[in-house]
């Protein structure tokens, strides 16, 4: 790796320490020390009855890099557009992917504006690479877009990440509606690549903590069923295994223990 920056373009939003955010509840779960007492606090009141949550979040990091290998190792990926990445940590998308193949190019969103703080100090790439980022909200794709034109070729292919994102559309039709858009910019033989929380595992504890997140003052969030996050996927070729407990996606080596958070691939195929 090098120092070598990315170029960033965000908005100045205030970054409000006192109401919990998801990047942050994440990255303290996964060992962090990018988050603050609203953060720390909301993570530990959930994890008092749901203590699977960190494993969760492991679980879903670890997904994020079997399938970045699978796609820049396996199928020939060098793009990659990460909506939702979170505060940097280890294996961020950039460093699988340019440690598989050092000319991949990602462009990373979010909408935390501590997020584009880190992003400027952590998140760097090969010398053959690119690494760009956005602040920017799932929800206006069409910014997204324009503004990732910039680093990414869009009559290549390109795998767009969702990991953990989704569910903070909570309106159903939006939420397919952002995904259609994203997947409708890039061309055949691109990937869709998905986790959200669902209540296949642990249903009370799930609904639980969607109560009390929710109640917190935070962004409003939802959980769905594999059928509907399916819908995700339509017209797609999703990969082997399918949607799955992100533990199982084509495990290797790691531990298979069900959790909350489902995952799939998707190609699109025309």
């Amino acid at each position: 790796m090098t120092d070598k920056p990315l170029t960033t373009t965000a908005r100045t939003d205030a970054l409000d320490t006192s109401v919990p955010h998801s990047a942050r509840l994440w990255n303290y779960l996964l060992g962090g020390k990018d988050n603050f007492a609203a953060d720390r606090q909301a993570a530990e009141q959930v994890l008092a009855f749901m203590p699977e949550l960190v494993q969760s979040a492991r679980f879903n990091r670890e997904f994020l890099g079997r399938a970045v290998r699978h796609l820049a190792g396996d199928l020939g990926i060098r793009q990659f557009l990460d909506i939702g990445t979170g505060l940097p940590t280890a294996n961020n998308t950039h460093e699988v992917a340019q440690a598989v193949a050092p000319e991949s190019r990602v462009v990373y969103v979010d909408n935390d504006p501590m997020v584009l703080v880190h992003a400027r100090a952590l998140l760097t790439s090969s010398p053959e690479g690119a690494t760009d980022y956005i602040e920017a909200d799932v929800r206006d794709p069409e910014r997204i877009l324009t503004e990732a034109r910039r680093t990414l070729d869009f009559t290549q292919p390109i795998a767009i990440m969702l990991l953990g994102i989704m569910n903070f559309v909570v309106d159903d039709d939006e939420a397919v509606r952002s995904v259609r858009r994203l997947i409708d910019a890039v061309p055949a033989g691109s990937y869709l690549v998905v986790s959200h929380p669902t209540r296949e595992v642990n249903p009370e504890a799930v609904d639980r903590a969607l109560d009390m997140w929710n109640d917190g003052g935070a962004a409003t969030m939802a959980v769905r069923t594999p059928q509907e996050i399916a819908r995700y996927f339509d017209d797609l070729e999703i990969l082997e295994p399918g949607l799955v407990t992100c533990s199982r996606w084509r495990p290797d080596g790691n531990d298979t223990t069900p959790t909350s958070e489902y995952s799939a691939v998707g190609r699109k195929v025309a």
